[in-house]
């Protein structure tokens, strides 16, 4: 089993034979959507046929009851037949609205697809650390609320709740980062490599817990190592461009060195 907390250089079709079977709690994979001819978004076969062969191999990397977050456009995962490796809870829609591009001959794609899998019955999901606020004028949900099939029913556990909702399955919430964000590493990292940290965030937070191990196959900037970092989640990461793995090891030891200045601070 490769050490924790690591970024590896190297190809993930090799690097994923050094992790043991059973042993991954969380997998968030922002790999190539195959859609562009950049090189770290080419692909041999078309993204579904890719998709498919990542989830056959990371499914055995998996714990039971762990989870795969797959991120692609809205046709990732059409047309395979994932069923006998994991079991799709639900297609999250990030949807984007500020997006630049314009369709001349159709609609413009406003989202991508954060394709959310589970390995058996889901182990964690921890809601009350992904609350976002409730929409709702607060005197129309209580009214709402007043209906039989909530009051004694089997929507009981849908009452208001003051600490936020369930962010649901189109996060419209959380933008795109832009040339003004203070997180952006480069500009050549907006819209294609660098995803914000919130939104990896939410994943985290929701499908693991202190001390679990998370694994992030294509590492980019290291977004998911940087939160996992903060997290105080294990993590482990493959890269195969040197110059991102630079990246990723520059930017988690300032957030190392953050963590101990606090700290210090806090003894002192």
């Amino acid at each position: 089993m490769m050490e924790y907390n690591n970024i590896y250089l190297g190809n993930f079709f090799d690097l994923i034979n050094e992790i043991n079977d059973n042993s991954i709690n969380l997998v968030i994979c922002d790999g190539p959507y195959g859609v562009t001819e950049k090189n770290w978004d080419k692909i041999d076969n078309t993204i579904q046929e890719f998709n498919l062969n990542l989830i056959k191999i990371l499914s055995k990397k998996i714990i039971e009851g762990g989870a795969l977050y797959l991120f692609g456009k809205p046709n990732c995962i059409d047309f395979i037949d994932y069923r006998p490796y994991l079991t799709l809870a639900t297609k999250i829609v990030w949807y984007q609205p500020s997006r630049l591009a314009q369709g001349r001959r159709n609609y413009t794609n406003n989202y991508d697809i954060i394709a959310y899998f589970t390995k058996g019955k889901v182990a964690n999901f921890n809601l009350d650390d992904i609350r976002i606020p409730q929409l709702v004028e607060l005197n129309h949900r209580k009214r709402c609320e007043n209906v039989p099939s909530v009051t004694n029913g089997k929507f009981g556990k849908t009452k208001f709740n003051e600490n936020g909702k369930n962010p649901g399955d189109v996060w419209g919430d959380i933008k795109q980062l832009t040339y003004k964000s203070k997180e952006l590493l480069s500009r050549k990292f907006l819209h294609t490599i660098q995803k914000p940290e919130k939104l990896i965030e939410r994943m985290v937070k929701a499908s693991s817990n202190i001390g679990n191990i998370v694994l992030d196959p294509f590492a980019g900037t290291g977004t998911t190592l940087a939160v996992c970092q903060k997290l105080n989640r294990n993590y482990i990461g493959f890269e195969i461009n040197p110059e991102l793995v630079s990246i990723c090891k520059t930017r988690l030891s300032e957030i190392k060195m953050e963590q101990k200045y606090t700290l210090f601070s806090q003894m002192a």
